[in-house]
């Protein structure tokens, strides 16, 4: 089963917080993760911030990133494809979303996502309506 993250859900996989139990049981029913390319910096950018404002070390900062990177190293990465943009703009123009919120939709319904996973209500109602199979954290 394909599995779809956003940035807010994946996150939950390396920085504890509520919902993190819930993503690492999503992440070992998956046969397969996916992810937007555009996950990829957004997580690298909030582990950054975190080492920054001193939530987490330097070590630990080094650690998330080298599990992150090994999980994704066989993940599928969506790319961000005209159909993607198409989607998210149809996403766009239909709900209250941030543009990023819009293209990992795009991305999820672009790779036939079994299910897509998000910690942000906005998009889950979003993906809902997309015909998306949701799992709100």
């Amino acid at each position: 089963m394909r599995v779809f993250f956003d940035s807010s859900a994946f996150a939950k996989r390396y920085i504890l917080e509520p919902g993190s139990a819930e993503v690492q049981t999503w992440c070992e029913r998956a046969s397969e993760l996916a992810l937007a390319v555009i996950a990829v910096p957004e997580l690298i950018s909030a582990f950054c911030r975190l080492r920054r404002e001193g939530r987490i070390t330097p070590a630990h900062y080094r650690q998330i990133k080298h599990d992150f990177m090994h999980d994704i190293s066989d993940a599928l990465i969506c790319e961000i494809t005209p159909a993607v943009v198409q989607t998210a703009v149809k996403a766009l123009e239909s709900h209250p979303l941030r543009g990023m919120d819009a293209l990992h939709l795009g991305a999820a319904s672009a790779c036939e996502a079994a299910v897509f996973v998000s910690a942000d209500a906005r998009q889950c109602h979003a993906a809902e309506a997309l015909g998306l199979k949701v799992v709100k954290l």
